[in-house]
């Protein structure tokens, strides 16, 4: 499996932000709405972005595999938010500025306690020892997805810790075009950041499952080509995401050959998302995941699938 940009920070919009006084379409309480202006990212440019490797932004949630007690597990995205007090502040001063810049935190009193288990994402900023946290107010980290914890049961699903492998949907090893829903091992996973997708993530806009029969997947992150992506302008990305089956997507992540990352989703750009019949969930799929004795019940429903090929990934529907 190629092995593009792992996410383990904020990744800056490919062209210069700049903030309107309106509520945030996207984050909850947020009192202005952050847009890209027409002008490339200096960031960008320097990364030699016209070079880069354009891939599916996705609509999950961040995942990540590394050892946990010299195991390789399955980790879940927790970012370490300000308790009320601190988040009061901040958004106060965010308000007031319409920036979270020149905001001081005390991060050993600011934030809430989280489980002992808990690390930082590597790229997160430290000072005097402590990781600090982003523009947000939040401190990106991982915690281990234990099957034990109900809280990530859809995490657990696509994991198997007694077999050692993760199920996985990527673009298919014989044919790219199609995709495959597959058991990987996670030796092969290590260090890569995925998304989590489906039924019961983020509304489900991929259509994956049913609230009854319900479908989760990890996708690693870059895996997921945008053929013939639109150059890097304003206005010929807006007509694309609009206009172009292949832009019914959430965003696209340019994965730079220095190993930078920029990216640009929907919102930036004033458009809606979700949009429906999604690029991703039309394309054809096909199911490869062999019979094993598995305790985990999405690989074994999986696997009484396996060698079938369906027209479209929302096509997807376990055996009752």
């Amino acid at each position: 499996m190629r092995r593009l940009g792992s996410v383990q920070q904020k990744i800056p919009c490919v062209f210069l932000t700049d903030v309107k006084p309106e509520p945030s379409s996207k984050r909850d309480r947020q009192q202005f709405q952050v847009i890209a202006t027409e002008n490339v990212n200096p960031v960008a440019v320097e990364a030699n972005i016209d070079g880069a490797v354009a891939t599916e932004k996705l609509d999950g949630t961040c995942c990540y595999v590394t050892l946990h007690q010299g195991r390789l597990y399955l980790w879940a995205r927790l970012d370490r938010k300000p308790n009320k007090q601190a988040d009061k502040r901040f958004k106060k001063h965010q308000h007031t500025h319409q920036s979270s810049k020149d905001f001081t935190w005390n991060v050993e009193e600011d934030f809430k306690a989280v489980s002992e288990m808990w690390i930082p994402a590597h790229k997160v900023r430290h000072h005097n020892g402590h990781p600090m946290p982003d523009e947000h107010g939040h401190i990106p980290g991982w915690v281990p997805v234990e099957k034990s914890n109900k809280q990530y049961c859809w995490h657990s699903s696509v994991v198997d810790y007694e077999v050692g492998s993760a199920l996985v949907l990527r673009p298919s090893s014989d044919e790219e075009e199609v995709l495959e829903i597959t058991a990987v091992p996670l030796a092969d996973l290590q260090e890569h950041t995925l998304e989590l997708v489906g039924t019961s993530i983020n509304g489900n806009p991929y259509g994956l499952g049913s609230k009854k029969q319900p479908v989760h997947c990890l996708v690693p992150h870059g895996s997921i080509p945008i053929t013939n992506p639109p150059p890097v302008d304003f206005q010929q990305l807006c007509s694309w995401f609009q206009e172009s089956p292949a832009g019914r997507v959430e965003g696209i992540v340019w994965h730079c050959k220095d190993g930078t990352l920029v990216k640009v989703h929907r919102h930036h750009l004033g458009l809606r998302w979700p949009v429906g019949d999604t690029h991703l969930s039309s394309r054809s799929v096909v199911v490869r995941v062999d019979a094993y004795s598995s305790t985990n019940t999405l690989f074994t429903a999986l696997s009484a699938l396996n060698g079938h090929s369906f027209r479209r990934l929302q096509d997807v529907q376990l055996e009752s």
